[in-house]
C-alpha cells in the first residue's frame, strides 16, 4: 500500500507540530521518520494511523482519501517504544488478541488463529516463548512480540513509534538488522520514528529528517549524509567541525583557515559556516611552512578501529575533532600536547541564515 500525505497541518494551542507537511510513502518501502524529539514525527504517525486527526490537509491510502476513516478501517498495524503488551496474557494470547477481537464475520476460526500465531513465533524467532508472559521476557522480546502482534492482523501498512527507544544499545543494533531483515522477507510499508541517526541509516529505505513541524530533507540515507540539504541535517547526522568566518568573492576565510567557495564569486563580505566532518580531514606531524590548519594534539582516544583526537587551534579559533584509523594513529606515533597540521578532504560551505538574502546561492560543495 502507497501512503501520500497532502498539506497536513496541526497545532497545539501556539505550537506548531506540522507545518504543510506533503509527502510520499511508497508501497513496499521502510522509511524512517527522523528529528528531534518535539520536531513532529511521532504526530505524523498518528495521523497516518488515524490516531489522530489534523487541521486541514489529507491521507491518502493508494490514492483513495483515507482522512474519514476509523482506525479499525485503514489496516494498519502499530509498534509502540513501551510494547504495549497485556501482562495478564501469555505470548500466545497477546499474538491472537487482535484476530479474536475481529467482527464475527471476519474472525478466523480458533484452529486458523492457534496456526497463524505459531508461525507469526516462528517468524520472530520466539516459538519457543508461547506460554510464557510479557514480565518473564527480555525487552527485546517484548518487543519482537508486539512486532508479531501488530503483524498478526495482516496490516497493509506497519507503523513503528520509536520501537527500540526504551532498549540498550547493543539489543537495539541487533533488533533493527533484524527488522531489515523481516521487512526484505515482508515488504510491508513500513514506516518507523526515530531520532537516532545511526538507526536511520542503517534500516531505512529512505529518510525524511524533520526539524520543528517541517521537512528538511527527504533521500536515501546516502543522500542526506552525503549530501545535506541544510546546516541542521548537516549537523543532526553525525559530528561535524564548524569553521564561522566571511565569505567574501568565492572564498570562506576563518582565521588561518580558507575554503574555496566559487559560487560565491560575486558575494561580498557575508558570514558563512564551512562544515567538515571528523573522517573528512586529513592528519599529519607539522612542518615550518606546512600547508594546511596548524593545531595542538590535545586528548586521543584510540579503542578500535579508529582514533578520536581533539584538536585545539593555533589561531585560537576553537577545537576540532579528528578520526583516522587506528593503524595510522599507531604509525604516526601521535603524543598528546604536540603540534599537527590537518587539512580538509571535503567540506560544504552555508551562508548563515541572516545572510541568505545577501547572496542567490546558499551553499557550495568542495570536493
Amino acid at each position: 500500500m502507497s501512503i501520500e500525505v497532502q498539506h497536513i497541518n496541526k497545532r497545539f494551542g501556539n505550537f506548531v507540530a506540522l507545518n504543510d507537511i506533503s509527502l510520499n510513502f511508497p508501497a513496499g518501502e521502510l522509511t524512517a521518520l527522523l528529528g528531534p524529539s518535539g520536531c513532529g514525527k511521532t504526530t505524523l504517525l498518528r495521523i497516518i494511523a488515524g490516531l489522530e486527526s489534523p487541521d486541514s490537509g489529507s491521507v491518502l491510502l493508494d490514492g483513495q482519501d483515507a482522512s474519514a476513516r476509523h482506525v479499525r478501517e485503514r489496516q494498519v498495524g502499530f509498534v509502540f517504544q513501551h510494547y504495549a503488551l497485556f501482562k495478564h496474557m501469555t505470548v500466545f494470547e497477546n499474538i491472537a488478541f487482535g484476530l479474536r477481537v475481529k467482527r464475527r464475520s471476519e474472525r478466523p476460526s480458533e484452529a486458523v488463529i492457534r496456526d497463524k500465531v505459531h508461525k507469526l513465533l516462528e517468524l520472530v524467532q520466539l516459538d519457543w516463548l508461547a506460554d510464557r508472559y510479557p514480565p518473564q521476557l527480555s525487552g527485546g522480546q517484548r518487543q519482537r512480540i508486539a512486532l508479531a502482534r501488530a503483524l498478526a492482523v495482516e496490516p497493509r501498512v506497519l507503523l513503528l513509534d520509536e520501537p527500540f527507544g526504551a532498549l540498550d544499545a547493543k539489543v537495539r543494533k541487533e533488533l533493527r538488522r533484524w527488522l531489515r531483515r523481516l521487512h526484505d522477507d515482508l515488504h510491508v510499508t513500513s514506516i518507523f520514528v526515530t531520532h537516532d541517526q545511526e538507526e536511520a541509516l542503517e534500516v531505512a529505505d529512505q529518510i525524511v529528517l524533520m526539524n520543528k513541524g517541517n521537512v528538511e530533507q527527504l533521500g536515501t540515507p546516502a543522500d542526506v549524509y552525503n549530501h545535506p540539504a541544510s546546516p541542521f541535517v548537516y549537523g543532526f547526522l553525525g559530528n561535524v567541525n564548524l569553521f564561522h568566518g566571511c565569505v567574501n568573492e568565492g572564498v570562506l576565510e576563518s582565521g588561518s583557515a580558507s575554503f574555496d567557495a566559487p559560487d560565491y564569486a560575486e558575494t561580498r563580505d557575508v558570514k558563512g559556516i564551512a562544515y567538515v566532518r571528523p573522517h573528512d580531514l586529513d592528519v599529519e606531524r607539522y612542518t615550518p611552512g606546512a600547508e594546511g590548519i596548524a593545531v595542538r594534539l590535545q586528548r586521543a582516544h584510540a579503542i578500535g578501529p579508529l582514533a578520536q583526537l581533539e584538536l585545539e587551534r593555533d589561531d585560537n579559533h576553537g577545537l576540532l575533532e579528528a578520526l583516522i584509523s587506528s593503524d595510522r594513529f599507531t604509525q604516526l606515533g601521535l603524543k598528546e600536547g604536540e603540534m599537527l597540521v590537518v587539512r580538509p578532504k571535503r567540506s560544504r560551505v552555508f551562508i548563515e541564515p541572516a545572510q541568505a538574502g545577501k547572496t542567490a546561492s546558499a551553499a557550495q560543495e568542495i570536493r
